[in-house]
């Protein structure tokens, strides 16, 4: 459960959570009470309390913590009482500064807006085509991009199995300035087809052949030929009829030599078989306009 959701399966849960922290505090409070209190059969604080080692030379003897010690246990219990007052830690109890993560966000980014916000600003109403031109919006630029997109793009930017390398020439909804901000804003998903089911086995095998032919590839011919006619039944409505893709679908072009999840016969076949998801998160609620501006500048240098 985080600060932002104060919802139980039912009310006993909120009550079990503020009675077994209030109770452990008390509890604490109570332990170190009843052990400072002298017991009648205990030796009086500093005499030896009979427990020896090493023939005698080593003895215990009864003295008490140093006040300074003590306090310091009384201490973090008065901080723990503070905290649960003014922050959420007791069940539904919001506390007095009715805290959560997301007001704390909200204020972070506020803070930041002010004091970075006039900075991306200024090259917002710069197209992204000139300003790709300007090295200090680069470097703002590959900084936004070492933040949020190297993760899954690499940290060069060159992509990985299911992640596009962003340095070629090869996009798979366009590469103008505005598409690829346009990427970054909304997201992109995309959806490949399983055909495993609806052309068989043989017909993966015809049709991983044919794909591998448009490139220019070493195929079995024969298999290549029967697998055109499944190509041009259930293929070229995204694909085209040469192969070359539709960057409005996002569909790749097959003629080329760049492959987002891999161009071994074997990964051809199994994205075939069982089709292929991709999703690009959307940036635009957590970005805004400004900073994908130039992170989509960043992006277009890459490759021009």
């Amino acid at each position: 459960m985080t600060v932002n959701d104060f919802s139980f399966t039912s009310g006993f849960w909120n009550i079990w959570i503020t009675v077994l922290t209030v109770g452990n505090i008390l509890a604490c409070w109570w332990l170190i009470r009843w052990t400072a209190k002298p017991r009648k059969d205990e030796a009086a604080a500093g005499d030896v309390t009979g427990h020896s080692w090493d023939e005698g030379t080593l003895a215990e003897y009864n003295n008490p913590l140093p006040r300074w010690w003590l306090w310091l246990f009384y201490g973090t219990m008065i901080f723990a009482a503070g905290y649960l007052v003014l922050y959420p830690g007791l069940g539904t109890w919001r506390g007095t500064l009715n805290y959560t993560d997301q007001n704390a966000y909200d204020k972070e980014m506020q803070v930041a807006q002010e004091k970075y916000g006039p900075l991306f600003a200024k090259y917002a109403s710069t197209p992204i085509a000139e300003l790709a031109k300007d090295p200090a919006a680069l470097k703002v630029g590959q900084r936004l991009f070492a933040n949020y997109c190297a993760s899954c793009h690499g940290s060069d930017a060159g992509g990985g199995a299911g992640f596009p390398n962003l340095g070629d020439k090869d996009w798979l909804y366009g590469g103008e300035p505005e598409t690829i901000k346009l990427s970054i804003l909304d997201g992109r998903n995309g959806v490949m087809p399983a055909w495993g089911q609806v052309i068989g086995d043989k017909g993966v095998d015809e049709v991983a052949a044919y794909v591998m032919s448009l490139s220019g590839r070493d195929s079995d011919a024969t298999k290549a030929a029967a697998g055109k006619v499944h190509f041009d039944t259930y293929c070229v409505a995204c694909h085209g009829a040469d192969g070359t893709g539709n960057p409005a679908l996002g569909a790749p072009n097959l003629t080329d030599g760049s492959w987002l999840y891999g161009g071994s016969p074997g990964v051809i076949r199994q994205t075939i078989t069982a089709g292929r998801n991709g999703h690009m998160p959307a940036h635009r609620d957590f970005l805004g306009e400004d900073k994908a501006h130039l992170l989509a500048t960043y992006i277009y240098s890459l490759s021009n």
